[in-house]
């Protein structure tokens, strides 16, 4: 008799969710239309004011890879995001995660793709994707690119550039990562708003190698009223403490990075000056 081909690793995508009833079935739909078989969902509502509870119960009663959870009250955006990875380490088939907002989109073929490269590479900890930029109608703002190398990289090389260039990281939803190196990272940092999946994914990064996938697998939404927007959309407190969230994160990496303080306050003005740019992009091609 054949050999029974052995079961995929288990992939737990999470979404943190606060009144998202508007887009969150579409995320979701684009989570199950996955190739890959071996999925479940996890979604933490956090006390939404909308319909989203109900959004969520009608599609955990079609599908039973969905879990659905519902907060009495509001942890914030870093309580509940720590509570979607604590609900993930809980589960002993979960082997890999994923953490999408709940206005982005998966490809069909994503955490395929994304996993595929986690069984080649033992030393990769992390695999990021290429994002399109879409407006609230889906039309197509451009590209965000990730870090330009092929194959398995150094984690700290990618973030020590990171911190001169732009967040290769970017929106959550692009990365896919090991659960047993999530375990020894912790989880987000309740010090930061704006760049707290920033933080987290630098801690990861520098436990391993980091592979780029240079093909768009994802979709995010840029947003007016986003945090992202809201910084960059020219309001001065927030940016202000968005510019002071990256300097507590370049500082508090510095020392594992071998960074000199001239080059801690570079990597601010760098930040500070495509904050601007940013401002200006959205101004022109986001309304």
């Amino acid at each position: 008799m054949a050999e029974k081909s052995k079961k995929k690793p288990g992939v737990y995508v999470c979404i943190p969710a606060y009144n998202n009833a508007s887009y969150i079935g579409e995320t979701i739909q684009s989570i199950l239309d996955q190739t890959y078989e071996n999925i479940h969902v996890i979604i933490v509502d956090d006390n939404s004011k909308d319909n989203t509870w109900q959004v969520l119960c009608d599609f955990a009663k079609k599908d039973s890879r969905i879990l659905i959870y519902h907060n009495d009250k509001n942890l914030g955006m870093s309580g509940n995001w720590n509570k979607c990875l604590s609900l993930c380490m809980e589960r002993e088939d979960c082997e890999y995660i994923k953490l999408v907002c709940a206005d982005d989109l998966l490809v069909p073929h994503t955490i395929e793709k994304e996993v595929m490269i986690l069984e080649k590479y033992p030393r990769v900890v992390l695999v990021s994707s290429e994002t399109k930029l879409v407006d609230l109608n889906g039309n197509g703002k451009g590209f965000y690119r990730r870090y330009p190398a092929r194959g398995p990289v150094d984690g700290k090389k990618v973030v020590r550039r990171g911190f001169f260039n732009k967040d290769y990281f970017g929106a959550p939803q692009a990365n896919t990562f090991r659960k047993s190196i999530c375990k020894k990272t912790g989880g987000f940092d309740s010090n930061l708003t704006y760049i707290i999946d920033y933080d987290f994914f630098v801690s990861l990064a520098k436990c391993g190698d980091v592979y780029a996938i240079h093909e768009s697998l994802n979709l995010f939404r840029v947003r007016n009223d986003s945090n992202t927007g809201l910084v960059m959309g020219g309001d001065k407190e927030k940016t202000g403490i968005y510019v002071d969230e990256h300097r507590y994160l370049v500082e508090k990496n510095a020392k594992d990075l071998h960074m000199a303080a001239w080059e801690v306050e570079l990597s601010v003005l760098i930040r500070r000056i495509r904050c601007f740019m940013a401002w200006v992009y959205l101004k022109i091609f986001v309304r």
